[in-house]
């Protein structure tokens, strides 16, 4: 029963992400999620009480994996140019992924305070594995470099989503040639 249970609850998840990265929060709806696995409405509502904890747990689940990969991406450099180059890039890269287009979505939303904070401490979780590479540079303030790295980051994303008039290839190299210059001077 419970591997029953932990199954449909993967399901209800990925459709979740299915829904958010088609058609953003909006379809996002126990309805939706219920025709996407199968279930009865009233079935969705055994796993999840709320929209708020459908992404509560996608951020829990999601975030973790899609950190797990930028970091894979630092430790597989050496130096810490190199390390601010891969965070910078490997966030880029998963801008097309499922997980990530959900996420961007959930961003956008409407969400209760815990949601909310969860997304923050997930993404200053992110933030926080280019700090030790902006010290090593002799950056005065890493913390808050690191923030404005994801900043370049995060505008960088919002301009590939956008089906802007450079490719994703150069967005990328504009991105960061743009941190790589802030973070030396």
């Amino acid at each position: 029963m419970a591997e029953h249970r932990s199954m449909q609850r993967a399901a209800l998840l990925d459709a979740a992400r299915t829904l958010l990265s088609e058609g953003g929060t909006e379809a996002l709806t126990f309805p939706a999620l219920a025709e996407r696995t199968g279930l009865a409405r009233s079935s969705v509502y055994e796993y999840f009480r709320s929209r708020a904890a459908v992404v509560e747990e996608l951020c829990e689940v999601d975030f973790p994996v899609w950190a797990a990969e930028v970091s894979a991406a630092m430790e597989a450099v050496d130096g810490p140019e190199a390390k601010v180059e891969a965070y910078i890039r490997k966030q880029l890269e998963l801008v097309g992924d499922r997980r990530h287009r959900a996420v961007v979505a959930i961003s956008a939303s409407e969400l209760d305070a815990g949601a909310r904070e969860k997304i923050r401490a997930a993404h200053g979780g992110l933030v926080a594995m280019i700090v030790e590479a902006l010290e090593e540079l002799g950056h005065r303030q890493p913390r808050l470099a690191a923030m404005l790295v994801q900043g370049i980051v995060d505008a960088a994303v919002r301009r590939s989503e956008l089906g802007a008039a450079e490719d994703p290839g150069q967005i990328a190299e504009a991105a960061v040639a743009m941190a790589l210059r802030g973070v030396r001077g």
